[in-house]
């Protein structure tokens, strides 16, 4: 079995941020957490521990919101799978997220679709490398 894949969950509510952590580890995954779009583009930009196999991000953040890291990181070439969260379903976030390659889950949602998606994309990327 390879390495233990490294999952960053961006959230600026403490409580949902640490929900969705949680049942991540649990999964199996190492988890670092942010509270704004600005700290994950930093650990995008210069991973402290590695390099990242997912983001998880809510798109309204302060500071920088999720779909502009989803851009950035678009912008630079990266397949890197990522999943969105909003509680503000509005039809322009959902359509860049689509174009960009990325999943919307609009708040609330089941945390086990979360982590199936997780889980499927990672194994979607796995067999891409393999």
């Amino acid at each position: 079995m390879g390495a233990v894949s490294r999952v960053a969950v961006a959230e600026d509510d403490v409580d949902m941020r640490t929900i969705i952590a949680d049942a991540l580890r649990k999964d199996g995954y190492r988890v670092v957490e942010f509270g704004d779009g600005a700290s994950l583009q930093r650990e995008l930009a210069e991973p402290s521990d590695g390099p990242l196999a997912l983001v998880v991000s809510d798109v309204r953040m302060p500071l920088v919101d999720g779909l502009t890291v989803l851009r950035g990181l678009r912008d630079t070439g990266s397949a890197l799978p990522v999943v969105l969260m909003t509680a503000f379903g509005d039809e322009v976030a959902q359509k860049e997220t689509s174009r960009l390659g990325a999943v919307l889950f609009n708040k609330p949602f089941k945390l086990a679709e979360l982590r199936e998606t997780v889980r499927s994309l990672l194994s979607q990327t796995a067999a891409v490398v393999a």
